[in-house]
């Protein structure tokens, strides 16, 4: 995948894709990049189903024909932009499919040839069990997963970048300093294995984090489908909020 396709595969998502959907787009693309978002909020929707009390299958049951449902178009008429945040949107909408009557083996029936929603739940259960139990509602549970797939993927976005540009020893090497991982070394250690110097490790350091920023401030955005900076800050502090829990 070219840096530009990556690109353009973040830019079709969430409201814009949306809206795109709303629209009667029937593109492939639209199609693919519906499939990709169902890939990356898949985990935060399953959580919250465990967390409710379903057991692992009936949540898997329930999330893939939750996704098949919004791949039908059917919750995707009722999206409006204008009257909240799409992760608001997404868990209103799965809260609903799982009350009303849309089951999931109505949904997939109903999906015809639109089925072609292939999710990855195998790691599903192990990444549910080592989820914080402290957290006391399903709400909760699923805005923690939903904070922790936003920095996922605005960090796949930074990978991608730095991949692109053939930068990628140079990206695995700062990237623990950024993230949770243990494994982070000094800059003077990135700095001998890189063969340059300490000041040009500390430099790239910033310029990492700088643009992770940014990439980061971009998916929130998108989940908001607004440019005013104050928004995206409000969303940021709950962000930092959600994930210091």
């Amino acid at each position: 995948m070219t840096s530009s396709e990556f690109q353009h595969r973040f830019e079709s998502t969430r409201w814009t894709l949306i809206q795109a959907a709303n629209r009667g787009e029937d593109s492939s693309s639209v199609n693919h990049a519906l499939a990709e978002l169902c890939e990356i909020y898949w985990f935060p929707l399953y959580a919250f189903s465990r967390k409710q009390g379903n057991q692992a299958a009936d949540a898997q049951e329930l999330v893939q024909g939750f996704f098949v449902e919004l791949l039908g178009g059917s919750f995707l008429q009722k999206a409006d932009s204008e009257k909240g945040k799409f992760r608001s949107f997404l868990l209103k909408s799965f809260r609903n499919f799982c009350t009303g009557q849309h089951r999931s083996q109505e949904a997939i029936k109903r999906g015809g040839n639109r089925q072609h929603l292939s999710i990855d739940m195998s790691q599903g259960e192990s990444r549910y069990q080592i989820s914080p139990f402290d957290l006391k509602s399903p709400d909760q549970l699923f805005e923690r997963q939903w904070a922790l797939a936003l920095l996922e993927t605005a960090i796949s976005r930074l990978k991608q970048e730095y991949v692109s540009s053939g930068k990628n020893e140079l990206y695995e090497r700062l990237i623990p300093h950024f993230t949770d991982l243990p494994n982070a070394r000094p800059y003077v250690e990135i700095a001998e294995s890189l063969a340059i110097n300490e000041t040009a490790v500390k430099v790239a350091a910033y310029r990492m984090r700088k643009r992770y920023r940014t990439i980061l401030r971009s998916e929130i955005a998108e989940t908001l489908q607004c440019e005013r900076k104050e928004d995206v800050d409000d969303e940021l502090k709950w962000l930092i909020s959600i994930l210091g829990q």
